[in-house]
């Protein structure tokens, strides 16, 4: 990688221009532009300056860094590590709160890192095992289960409306990565979709604040939605990547399902 070109990329991609970029990072518009020509070469220090400015990823930092000639700032450890055990702790409390309604952890590439008991009901009430082996998967990954045509895709009662949002986020995390595996990953997981997505949801009455995901089995109709949780301060790569996508019921329909369904899963 060329620092002046990685770093335009990045600017390019937060849609920054040259001069808010030199505001925010307290220099002049004139080196910005040096930088990305390659007139002038950057320290170290300016790199994570500029990188901050950018609130660009912890792996991408480092990324940047190398390509200026410097030595990465950021570790990346394993969530195993004894470093990482505070993290872990948290993630399995914060999983554990969240029962009886389903919670995963997910690396950048969904993977899926941890789950809660809630999500193993819910993914065993739909014979998920099952369905990993019709993907061919090696690994867990929840983006390929959802919109995998043998996967989850057809338990989704709303999928029309879901096909355009997943297209929207995996088109996003693409235009933000370089490495060759992840984008041909993340090719193969954006051409599952198709042609199915839409530009736009449907329209629904009454419009709820947020898309739900409609989930049918036989007459159950499960509509949850997912709010997305991140650590607020991290130092290594391994943290910074990973995402916490906790799912809430739409209706007390669903709440009352879930409730039971951990009652009945419950040791007597």
């Amino acid at each position: 990688m060329n620092f002046g070109s990685e770093l335009k990329r990045w600017r390019s991609l937060k849609k920054v221009s040259q001069l808010d970029l030199a505001l925010t990072a307290s220099v002049s518009q004139r080196h910005v532009s040096w930088l990305e020509t390659g007139k002038s070469q950057p320290s170290r220090d300016m790199v994570v300056q500029l990188a901050e400015a950018l609130d660009m990823p912890l792996r991408a930092r480092n990324e940047l860094l190398i390509s200026a000639g410097f030595a990465p700032l950021y570790t990346e450890r394993g969530i195993e590590a004894e470093a990482m055990q505070p993290v872990g702790d948290a993630l399995t409390q914060i999983l554990n709160h969240h029962n009886p309604m389903p919670a995963f952890v997910l690396d950048k590439m969904w993977r899926i890192v941890m789950t809660n008991s809630a999500a193993d009901r819910m993914l065993d009430l739909f014979g998920v095992e099952g369905i990993w082996d019709a993907i061919g998967s090696e690994e867990k990954n929840l983006a390929l289960l959802a919109i995998h045509p043998k996967g989850m895709r057809p338990f989704i009662g709303n999928w029309k409306d879901l096909s355009s949002h997943f297209l929207q986020r995996l088109r996003k995390q693409y235009m933000t990565t370089h490495v060759p595996q992840e984008r041909v990953a993340l090719e193969s997981i954006i051409r599952l979709i198709g042609d199915e997505a839409v530009t736009a949801p449907e329209s629904h009455a009454p419009l709820l604040p947020v898309l739900p995901l409609v989930l049918r089995l036989d007459e159950l109709e499960l509509k949850l939605f997912t709010v997305i949780s991140t650590f607020g301060t991290p130092l290594d790569v391994t943290v910074d990547e990973l995402r916490i996508e906790s799912f809430f019921a739409v209706d007390q329909a669903t709440s009352d399902f879930f409730s039971d369904l951990q009652y009945k899963s419950s040791p007597s």
